[in-house]
């Protein structure tokens, strides 16, 4: 694994590095810049879903995407007798069927395994044809996604990774994707196509809110996932993880260790893991952790543009983070990587620390910390691609840290709301989700920060 020094001295050089943006509205792609992800191109191009519940679509079982609008798959079972490993890839009931919502048979029990994991509307379908429209559109170009979904409510790390111990009813993400690949190369090869695994979606982390080691098993999934399914489909192309963040667990005010290292993991593995984005800016259900079916499709989509950035254009593409940091007496600048300029202020996500933190509440998401306690925030300021801080007062030099969308105010999990890790900072990004209608502007990621000494 490529290893980059302290975030806090890596992010300072990211500021060179341009945004590579695709023109909504031309119809020549600029030139793809190689990022070691190879040259290899397949006809079905294969993409693995797992994680815990958001990655199966759990509260969001009225489904909307019951049509496939392109080409693209999914792995359908059969009669295959699938039920616990190992599992069957020559099984003459397998087949290949157009990819819609529900991947497959709602499950009926929890926590539940593949098969039977799925609770609802899952982000892929979204994803899959947002990724084909974009191909369609911009590079007149069909392309084809093979997608397997194996994720695991409830689960930590340590329940989809592949030492995990599986039981009835947990512990079968890993197998479950080998057996998928094994068996979609086997079809394709039927069918006189080529397929290659293309890129691991990983929604997860709520249950490793805690784990303070989740960057190292996260390196240590991409690991052991590429060598796995590589040997399958002996492709020499390295295969990406793309995740995004979680921001409803804990259910406190304290930091969520899962969410810095899904930012983290982003900036220190660079060309293997990407953090996509947050999830506070999508509709969650009533219980505050689960997405709406519409949230599940948006997510898929922020998924889809991101993959055919990285992916398909193979550029550089890095989410809309904090690359430095820097004081002047009450003014704390974050310079920022953004992904499509300018930097905006998002009304329609509710502000936070209105109730509680109320020293932050001019903050729109920031938040200052010394050794005392919070520090009064007076305004934040957008400048180009660095929002300004306006403290109230000097806060000292010793112990200050500078955080956006990481304390919760509200008791519980508070998944969108002004009581939870949320933040108003976005890009202006054009592109449109091509199922949702909605736009896809990229949010600030969660993040904490030291302030080191004034320039």
């Amino acid at each position: 694994m490529r290893r980059g020094p302290a975030v806090t001295l890596m992010l300072a050089v990211a500021t060179t590095v341009a945004a590579c943006r695709h023109p909504p509205d031309s119809a020549t792609p600029s030139a793809p810049k190689d990022v070691g992800v190879g040259q290899e191109v397949w006809d079905w191009n294969g993409i693995i879903g797992t994680g815990q519940s958001l990655s199966v679509g759990a509260q969001a079982s009225a489904v909307t995407l019951t049509a496939q609008p392109f080409e693209n798959l999914k792995l359908s079972l059969g009669d295959a007798g699938v039920t616990v490993p190992p599992y069957p890839a020559d099984a003459g009931s397998l087949s290949l069927v157009p990819l819609v919502e529900p991947i497959r048979p709602e499950a009926t029990m929890y926590p539940g395994a593949y098969p039977l994991n799925i609770y609802g509307e899952t982000p892929h379908t979204a994803m899959a044809d947002q990724i084909s429209a974009l191909c369609e559109h911009h590079r007149g170009e069909r392309y084809v996604t093979v997608h397997t979904v194996v994720g695991e409510g409830g689960q930590g790390i340590d329940v989809i990774d592949k030492a995990a111990a599986a039981t009835s009813n947990t512990g079968h993400a890993y197998a479950a994707s080998l057996f998928e690949v094994a068996a979609i190369e086997r079809l394709a090869a039927a069918a006189g196509k080529t397929y290659g695994v293309t890129a691991i979606v990983l929604t997860h982390g709520e249950t490793d809110g805690r784990n303070e080691n989740y960057e190292k098993q996260l390196a240590k999934l991409y690991e052991d996932y590429n060598a796995d399914i590589r040997s399958i489909t002996r492709q020499h192309r390295n295969i990406p993880i793309l995740l995004s963040q979680q921001q409803t667990c804990p259910g406190d005010d304290s930091n969520a260790a899962s969410l810095i290292s899904q930012w983290r993991a982003g900036v220190d593995h660079p060309g293997e893991i990407v953090c996509a984005g947050p999830k506070y800016q999508y509709p969650y259900a009533a219980d505050g952790i689960h997405l709406t079916a519409e949230g599940y499709d948006r997510l898929g989509e922020k998924y889809g543009e991101v993959y055919y950035e990285f992916v398909v254009l193979r550029h550089d593409w890095q989410p809309l983070q904090p690359v430095s940091v820097g004081r002047t007496g009450k003014v704390i600048t974050v310079n920022f990587h953004v992904p499509a300029p300018p930097l905006a202020w998002d009304d329609g996500v509710p502000a936070p620390h209105r109730a509680v933190h109320t020293a932050w509440a001019n903050g729109r998401g920031f938040e200052v910390q010394n050794r005392t306690g919070d520090v009064r925030i007076v305004a934040a300021a957008i400048r180009g691609n660095s929002v300004e801080i306006s403290l109230a007062d000097d806060p000292g030099p010793a112990g200050l840290v500078v955080r956006y969308a990481m304390t919760q105010d509200g008791v519980g999990p508070q998944g969108g709301r002004a009581g939870g890790r949320v933040g108003q900072l976005r890009d202006s990004d054009p592109w449109i989700g091509y199922a949702t209608k909605r736009p896809q502007y990229n949010y600030a990621l969660s993040f904490v920060l030291p302030v080191l000494s004034e320039p």
